[in-house]
């Protein structure tokens, strides 16, 4: 592998790793560590499957010094002998390509379910929008299944996939197999596209400003560049047999690096703006001022944050995370998604709980009562708030 190949392996590695470990620290900051949910774990055990998928991009270069079983003519198997060094190398480069697509398999559709489970948090209580989601789920399962499958079952017998001579065949050459890139840029593409989709209506629905709106659109379109490096990929393999192996292989590296990145950024989303608060423009901390990054049982919900603490530090009356609150993409606004047609849990300060509904006017009055004692040199207030 040469070496600015290896240097851009690394180099996305340690990023998106360390975006992860922010993201982690976001969590941990806005719901405490014991309210951690799946999407949670599940990002460590992508973080996993990504050191294996670079250390095997590394090895390609490596340990196989970039060749594999794909790209010879008949002539030049046949002409290469089992105790040459270059088949030995073709013959770890060819399992290599094999072990590379099953780690971008698993990596990338753990990923799409880390995005899965945080749209189920963030559309607690709506149960109409919670069935967009299972049908994404079963999207991603059924994906995942046919593309393990395919590159299982595309080759047989199995032991074809490192077979130099004589040809085994495109199915049989990972690097290159028609069958597998076919089935992997098809359900990429179409749980991306599904996973972009799934959040938008009830956003753009919300009472949220334009730019806050556009600026969470923005945060949850990153599956749109991941289907960028997918078409990449695929029309290089497909256009330039000889050299478009190497070229996929870089591209998957790009893809998988944009999929870390763009599925922890949601979480990481309200803590970088917080932290980057004093070179933002004025309209985009306008709504923040004198707030700060909400440490977790405070009740308050993020987009971040996916809920007050389940543990009994959340507010009386709060027993389930609202969405509209989860969506504010804002640390400390009191901007909330209110969908039109459902009746959104409100909570007063005696504790009591209504219902808001569409059209409904919510009225407080704050009333002050001060009692100064002449003949001292202390005073004490009282203050009581009354909401009806």
């Amino acid at each position: 592998m040469p070496d600015s190949q290896a240097v851009e392996l690394f180099t996305l590695y340690a990023l998106g790793v360390s975006f992860t470990i922010l993201r982690t620290y976001a969590r941990i900051v806005a719901v405490g560590v014991y309210d951690l949910r799946v999407d949670d774990y599940l990002i460590w055990l992508a973080v996993l499957i990504y050191s294996a998928q670079c250390a095997l991009g590394y090895n390609v270069g490596f340990a196989a010094h970039g060749i594999d079983n794909s790209s010879m003519s008949p002539a030049q198997r046949s002409a290469l002998s089992p105790h040459d060094a270059e088949y030995k190398f073709r013959v770890v480069g060819a399992k290599i390509q094999v072990a590379g697509w099953t780690c971008a398999s698993f990596l990338l559709w753990i990923l799409k379910l880390c995005v899965a489970f945080f749209y189920l948090r963030l559309h607690d209580g709506l149960a109409r929008y919670k069935i967009r989601i299972h049908i994404g789920f079963v999207l991603i399962v059924t994906t995942f299944i046919t593309l393990i499958m395919t590159i299982y079952l595309s080759c047989r017998p199995f032991n074809h996939y490192w077979q130099i001579s004589p040809d085994p065949g495109n199915s049989c050459q990972a690097a290159v197999s028609k069958p597998i890139i076919w089935v992997m840029f098809t359900g990429n593409v179409s749980t991306d596209v599904y996973l972009f989709v799934v959040p938008l209506p009830m956003l753009w629905q919300s009472s949220l400003t334009t730019y806050k709106k556009l600026a969470a659109t923005v945060v949850l379109s990153g599956g749109i560049l991941i289907v960028v490096c997918a078409i990449l990929k695929s029309v290089f393999v497909l256009v330039d047999p000889v050299r478009g192996g190497q070229l996929a292989a870089a591209w998957g590296t790009r893809e998988t690096f944009i999929a870390v990145i763009t599925t922890n950024l949601p979480m990481v989303f309200p803590l970088l703006k917080v932290w980057l608060k004093p070179w933002l423009p004025t309209t985009l901390n306008s709504s923040n001022k004198g707030r700060a990054y909400k440490a977790h049982g405070s009740g308050f919900v993020t987009i971040g944050g996916g809920g007050a603490s389940a543990s009994g530090r959340s507010r009386p009356g709060q027993q389930s995370r609202d969405a509209s609150q989860n969506m504010t993409f804002d640390n400390g606004s009191e901007e909330h998604i209110v969908n039109g047609n459902n009746g959104i849990p409100l909570q007063s300060v005696g504790g009591t709980q209504r219902s808001l509904k569409k059209n409904d006017i919510m009225v407080s009055t704050h009333v002050t009562v001060t009692r100064t004692d002449a003949t001292k040199d202390d005073s004490s207030s009282q203050k009581s708030e009354k909401s009806f």
